[in-house]
């Protein structure tokens, strides 16, 4: 999904859409947006500093288990 600030949602979801398969079924389709949506989150925590080490992920995975 391109993030272009000139781009709303609507566009950015038909873009996206128009160049899934057109076999495509509509949870594929609905896969994709989803995919989409979640990596652009992500760098958007990225870019803004929201993010953990890899040495707190490991302790807080650890503390799980008691």
């Amino acid at each position: 999904m391109a993030t272009s600030s000139a781009a709303t949602a609507k566009e950015e979801i038909l873009d996206l859409v128009g160049q899934q398969p057109d076999d495509s079924s509509f949870d594929e389709i609905l896969r994709e947006i989803a995919l989409a949506r979640m990596i652009a989150r992500g760098l958007a925590d990225s870019e803004a500093g929201r993010t953990i080490s890899h040495e707190e992920i490991g302790q807080r995975i650890r503390s799980w288990a008691g």
